[in-house]
């Protein structure tokens, strides 16, 4: 199986299985010299891991990471990073009445066509499970561009199933298990309350920003900043749609009030969501992603099984009803190893150029 590789100078390989011993990655590309424990990587798996609350999976694995190499008495030596993330709460027997059926939504009937045969153990290859080392891996790549350049990354959830959520401040959003940025969630908590208990599931759309991004990175044409945004936000399971910046809503704009007007103080708003021509601007990288509804609920479906056989299945064991939920912690992460790769590709390409340098008089990148 190949596709498990992401970036270019800073590249993650991905491996594991949901339901096998352990999960985790190795980072390559990492510069040398920089502090890493595991208590740099750990604070962002626990925002990501599973059995938090009431209103995901109640899976309850402690995601604990362990770095086996590549940092030497606390600094990263310039050499591959492993990091192993161990799985002690796999329920497999849940998925027994599933190994001759294929769940609708889900990529069993895809995976057993490409491969002819498919790992039924809580998805495989295709749990969400497998994005917790992606988040361990954003992690690194964060603390990297934090020291380096002051870039920080938040992110919310906008909308959950049909209730949209109005913004209020990003300091809510640590405050409630819906990465809301709102001091109210009753009415969130209502809503998923009742499509747990009807046995359904929903969608979400989640805002993804990146401040403090110095202008410069990204490449022409198709390796553009934007372009490999959207490549890392479509590999997280469950993303169908992404937007940069005013995204479809630039549809219906007119080009007098599309563009984002420069003055000799900076740019007049962010319809382009920090990339112009597939290179940031210097502005906030703006980037949302729209999430189906979990694929395994307990309402019943029609299907077929391995010999082409019409059927009837509900699929048991423990589920988010709502994936989108705990997914804004791995956009964060995904956003920052893209920019990651994009900073140490300009400074192999273009180390003479300062990216510090403001990119326009008045405006500071």
């Amino acid at each position: 199986m190949s596709g498990n590789t992401f970036g270019l100078l800073f590249s993650v390989t991905n491996f594991g299985e949901s339901h096998g011993p352990a999960i985790g990655c190795v980072i390559d590309g990492c510069p040398p010299g920089m502090d890493l424990s595991v208590e740099d990587i750990q604070p962002e798996l626990d925002r990501r891991r599973p059995g938090t609350s009431k209103f995901v999976t109640q899976r309850n694995e402690a995601d604990q990471v362990e770095i086996l190499s590549g940092v030497y008495e606390g600094k990263t030596t310039g050499t591959p990073i492993a990091l192993l993330i161990r799985n002690t709460d796999q329920r497999s027997k849940d998925y027994g009445d599933i190994l001759q059926t294929f769940r609708p939504g889900h990529a069993d009937y895809s995976y057993w066509r490409k491969y002819g045969l498919r790992d039924p153990r809580g998805g495989g290859r295709s749990s969400a499970r497998l994005t917790a080392p992606t988040v361990a891996a954003g992690a690194v790549a964060r603390k990297w561009l934090r020291e380096k350049f002051g870039i920080e990354f938040r992110g919310c959830m906008t909308q959950i199933g049909e209730l949209e959520i109005p913004f209020e401040s990003w300091e809510h959003v640590p405050n409630n298990p819906f990465f809301a940025p709102v001091a109210d969630t009753s009415a969130l908590e209502r809503y998923m309350e009742a499509l747990r208990k009807s046995g359904d599931s929903c969608g979400a759309r989640l805002r993804v920003t990146a401040t403090h991004v110095p202008a410069g990175l990204g490449e022409p044409l198709y390796d553009k900043l934007d372009a490999d945004i959207a490549h890392a936000m479509m590999g997280l399971n469950a993303v169908k749609g992404v937007e940069i910046g005013a995204g479809f809503a630039a549809v219906s704009d007119k080009g007098s009030t599309h563009g984002d007007t420069l003055t000799p103080e900076g740019f007049v708003g962010n319809k382009a969501g920090g990339v112009l021509g597939g290179i940031s601007t210097g502005q906030d990288i703006e980037v949302s992603i729209a999430i189906k509804p979990t694929s395994s609920i307990l309402v019943p479906r029609a299907s077929i099984d391995t010999a082409g056989q019409a059927t009837e299945l509900i699929t048991k064991g423990r589920h988010d009803p709502c994936v989108g939920i705990r997914a804004t912690p791995i956009a964060e992460a995904l956003l920052a190893l893209v920019l990651m790769d994009h900073a140490l590709r300009h400074r192999a390409q273009c180390g003479d150029v300062h990216l510090s340098q403001p990119a326009i008089p008045g405006h500071v990148a």
